[in-house]
């Protein structure tokens, strides 16, 4: 069973095997993040009880802990975090057959998140993982969902040369997302070395090094139209700032696309009116859909490996009276 919500992962949270007492990472406060009872919903009809095995630290969990909010997304009372899950089902509600429309978001105020021992969740929302698809592959089908919809949304196939910017978790996804796509040509720019060498790793044809300095936009879209080698068709902003998505409308040629999936800014000054002369569609994506499907498909056939992208394993710490992660 794979479920989750909202953007962006590279680290794994690994729960205990057994629990006398159902118990969550609850954020009470800016930095302030502690393991308390976590009281389930009555199972309903359509539901499950899923025990979390593996579980992603995103993005948005991150601002969620430093600054109590993520975008226009603010925590207001007491909250369970986490959203890039996978589990085991324990117990089924008496009518778990039909499809619902559902639209929570686990870890996203005020719907509390997974990254507690178990949880209530509906059941046709519940995803079976083949046997040869680990729990944390499981759990990295929820940051892989936001790759797999920018890439539908922006249509890459086998004539489509992609520009990512940003080579943080959601960039590098987007790369692995482009690649089984059909992107022929990936280049990807972040001002982080050892970010572009993952890349590198990962398969992008070629790696930028970028400033934050926004006096460098011209200077850095010719390195990077230079290292394409041919138009660019589609930019994926992974990061979302000024210069990023300048860069990005810059870079990408007449009648390509350019597609915002990172949301670092509420607001933004772009040269829109020299981009749409050349007539560079803006599009953006917020979460994804109908995803889950696809991308245990990438993973069961190994047409995507995200193995790489686990890059640590904690254990959470319930017994013995401790309160912390």
């Amino acid at each position: 069973m794979a479920h989750g919500g909202g953007g962006g992962a590279d680290l794994m949270a690994c729960k205990q095997e057994e629990e006398v007492e159902n118990k969550a990472a609850w954020l009470l406060g800016i930095k302030t993040l502690k393991i308390q009872p976590y009281h389930l919903p009555p199972l309903g009809p359509l539901d499950v009880k899923v025990r979390i095995k593996a579980l992603g630290i995103c993005g948005s969990d991150v601002h969620h802990f430093k600054t109590m909010r993520c975008a226009s997304f603010v925590v207001k009372k007491p909250m369970v975090i986490g959203h890039e899950c996978a589990g085991i089902i324990e117990e089924v509600g008496s009518e778990v057959k039909s499809l619902a429309v559902e639209m929570k978001f686990f870890g996203s105020p005020p719907t509390n998140g997974s990254l507690a021992n178990k949880v209530v969740h509906p059941a046709n929302l519940c995803f079976k993982l083949p046997d040869n698809v680990s729990l944390e592959e499981g759990a990295m089908c929820e940051p892989l969902s936001v790759g797999v919809h920018a890439c539908r949304r922006a249509q890459i196939g086998p004539e489509t040369n992609v520009l990512i910017m940003g080579a943080g978790p959601i960039g590098l996804i987007t790369l692995l997302a482009s690649r089984a796509f059909g992107a022929p040509r990936v280049v990807i720019a972040d001002v982080d070395d050892r970010r572009l060498s993952i890349a590198k790793n990962l398969g992008a044809d070629e790696i930028i090094h970028v400033s934050t300095n926004i006096q460098d936009v011209d200077e850095e879209v010719i390195k990077i139209q230079n290292a394409m080698g041919s138009g660019i068709d589609v930019s994926f902003d992974c990061v979302g700032y000024n210069k990023t998505m300048t860069t990005a409308l810059n870079a990408t040629q007449s009648g390509g696309k350019v597609c915002l999936i990172g949301l670092a800014l509420t607001e933004m000054t772009v040269p829109l009116t020299p981009s749409a002369a050349r007539e560079v569609d803006v599009i953006g994506i917020f979460r994804y859909r109908n995803t889950w499907p696809l991308c245990i498909e990438f993973l069961k056939t190994g047409k995507i490996d995200v193995k790489p992208l686990i890059t640590h394993r904690f254990r959470v710490l319930t017994r013995g009276g401790g309160t912390g992660l």
